[in-house]
């Protein structure tokens, strides 16, 4: 959309929390593409609306993603411009978007990505932790292959970060404590560039015990140090 530079496909991040954590290039592009692609329309219609921005929205996000990919690369092919954006922060980290890059770059189709909000990088860097060497895990496995990827991430040696959910953060500090040690120190941002934002920093066991009093709300980063 930008002169000189026929994209088919942008990745624009969409701020954390905070509405005004987009950047003047993201809303020019939103306003000028064929249409937007968002994980969940309802929640994206409200940044839309504070930024009056008139696209057309269309579902995409990983219910639907499989078998929209093909239709969405032909449609770019035939000359549409789309913008794909998430909930929250940069479409493909831990959110839909990778698939639909790759069948993108396999098509010849071009592909630009935004700079723009993330939630890691702002609890990696106030965590007070090493931020020289970073390992990003995401979100650990629900269940099969947890317990073998925690065995792994004990000998890790770089600072670790992960996304967890409120009702399974105490659970994953528990089996850190575990494979880890009580003493492996350890960040938990929560609420990230909100009013309520909040960055509690201790050792896996006092972490535990913080919020076995101070249940929460609200998407977490959880960062660990790594091993000595």
């Amino acid at each position: 959309m930008e002169e000189h530079s026929p994209v088919h496909l942008y990745l624009v991040p969409t701020p954390i929390g905070n509405l005004e954590d987009i950047t003047f290039r993201a809303v020019s592009l939103l306003k000028q593409v064929d249409v937007i692609l968002a994980e969940d329309t309802r929640t994206s219609g409200k940044l839309l609306k504070h930024y009056q921005i008139k696209k057309p929205l269309q579902s995409y996000h990983i219910f639907n993603e499989h078998r929209s990919v093909e239709r969405l690369v032909e449609r770019m092919k035939k000359g549409e411009s789309m913008a794909l954006i998430t909930d929250a922060g940069t479409p493909g980290i831990s959110d839909p978007g990778f698939l639909l890059v790759r069948a993108s770059i396999a098509a010849g189709l071009k592909i630009s990505c935004l700079p723009g909000a993330t939630a890691f990088v702002p609890a990696l860097v106030n965590s007070g932790l090493p931020n020289d060497k970073f390992v990003f895990e995401g979100f650990l496995p629900h269940k099969k292959g947890r317990k073998t990827r925690l065995e792994i991430l004990a000998q890790e040696e770089r600072t670790m970060v992960f996304y967890e959910s409120p009702h399974r953060l105490i659970k994953s500090l528990t089996q850190m404590k575990e494979f880890f040690g009580e003493d492996r120190v350890a960040c938990v941002s929560r609420e990230l560039t909100k009013i309520h934002e909040e960055n509690v920093r201790g050792t896996l066991s006092e972490l535990i015990s913080y919020y076995g009093s101070n249940p929460l709300k609200g998407e977490i980063v959880l960062v660990v140090a790594g091993k000595n």
